[in-house]
This record gives C-alpha cells, structure tokens and sequence, in this order.
C-alpha cells in the first residue's frame, strides 16, 4: 500500500490545534512538508514544534484568517509564487455558534457560509492548477455528521456544512478526471476544545453538569466513547495519499458509528 507523502505539500487550514492539528502530525508522519495555518501566531509556532520531520520535510506557517476569504487567497498565493504547487488541501474552519436556527440573524449565515464555503472556493481555484500540473491533488473537507443527520442546537453549522458537502460533491465531480480527488470528512464526537465548549455551553442551558451532558451523548455512541483527534488525523492522512485514488466526492463519517444512516 503506497502511503508515501514525500515530496508532497499540504495546507492545512485551521491546522494550529484540534482535528486540524492532528491531521497535519499524520501528513507529516507520511512524509509531506505541512504549511499550518490558522489565525493566531502563538498558536503556529507551538503547533509546527509537534511536526515530525524524519523525512527531511521544513515545515512551515501562515497566519490567515477564513473569515477574510479574499485576504487568506492572497497570502496563500504569495506563498505559492515562492515556493511552488501545492498537492494536498484541508479545508478546516472554526465551527459556527450554537444556538437555534429561528433565532439566528442572516449576517450569521452570511458570515459562516463565507468562512466556511467562500474561503474552500478560492483557495481550491488557487490551487487546482498546480495540482493539475503536479498530476496530483487532494482536497479534504473537515464538515460534520450534521451533513447526514442534523444536530439540535447548532442551526448555522447544520446549514453551512450541508452546502459545504454539495459543493465538494459538485467539485468532485467536475475535476476528477485530473487525477484530483474530493472528499469530506464527518467528524463526530471527538475530544477536541470545540467540544468542550459545546458541552459546556449545553450544560449551562440545561442546567446540568459537564459530566452528565458528556454522559448522555457517550451512550448514544456504539463504540461507548469520544473519537480522539489522532483516529480522524489518521482517516484524512489516508485520503491523501496515493492508495487513495479512486475514492472521491464521498462522505464519511468518523463517529463511533453514532450517525444514525448508512
């Protein structure tokens, strides 16, 4: 099985800490030089130390910000006329706020849908030529389960997510036959801080504890626990490499088997 990344550059957005950190340490374990970026500077620098770089690789950061689509391609494009093509792509943002649908303002779906699905576009059409050139891409979408079955509570991330999933499919099925695969990735309940907050944030609503909140959700999953950030790290990493190649513009879950559809 050809699991090697060597001499292949990746992206990773939102790359600084949770799913995104963790799939940036199984890119660079397969031998890809990583370019982590997020938005705070601390952040990258202590994010880049937990690299491994036994293949040679110098990894390197951006800071950028999804939620200045425009601005986050120029950098990225500044980057690109220096140093060369980039092969793999992780679209990751942060995850939206919770609340209910009915209660959010449409500037808060206009500003996730163009964190989320606005920024994913440019950097892809930014990027899709050197791929095309390279003979080789991937493109990874960190979504949510909610693409397959919403989640309570988190109105805007239900929505976002699910046209992020249509417009990976649409991509994927448009480029290909470049040699370029497209695919999301579903996380479920994994202990990340994203996690934390959200469990916080229902505890504070429901008037209950932490625990309690943590509890009731680890029942409803089949494996009886909480993914791990380096078991999703590991499923992206695959999807980008060269045993991957005929899997594209699919979604699949990393849940425990919780999602309640096939």
């Amino acid at each position: 099985m050809n699991l090697n990344l060597k001499n292949k550059t990746a992206l990773v957005c939102g790359g600084s800490q949770g799913l995104g950190l963790a799939t940036a340490k199984e890119l660079a374990l397969l031998g890809a030089t990583v370019i982590i970026a997020s938005r705070t500077e601390s952040k990258l620098i202590a994010a880049i130390k937990e690299l491994d770089t036994s293949a040679g690789q110098q990894h390197v950061t951006l800071a950028l910000d999804l939620t200045a689509p425009e601005a986050a391609k120029t950098i990225v494009a500044t980057w690109v006329s220096k140093n060369g093509p980039i092969h793999i792509l992780i679209n990751n943002a942060g995850g939206p706020p919770s609340g209910p649908l009915i209660d959010t303002e449409a500037a808060e779906l206009d500003k996730a849908f163009s964190t989320h699905v606005i920024s994913s576009h440019l950097l892809v059409q930014l990027l899709l030529p050197g791929m095309r050139q390279a003979g080789y891409g991937r493109i990874i979408n960190i979504v949510s389960t909610a693409v397959k079955q919403p989640i309570n509570g988190l109105g805007i991330s239900n929505t976002v997510r699910a046209a992020m999933a249509n417009w990976a499919k649409t991509l994927a099925n448009e480029i290909g036959h470049s040699g370029i695969t497209v695919n999301n990735i579903l996380p479920g309940y994994t202990n990340t801080e994203r996690l934390k907050y959200l469990f916080a944030k229902q505890a504070t609503d429901q008037g209950a504890t932490i625990e309690t909140i943590e509890n009731k959700i680890v029942e409803n999953i089949p494996a009886k626990r909480l993914g791990q950030p380096e078991e999703f790290g590991a499923v992206a990493a695959f999807l980008c490499t060269p045993a991957a190649s005929y899997i594209n513009g699919v979604n699949i879950p990393v849940d425990g088997g919780r999602t309640g559809s096939l």
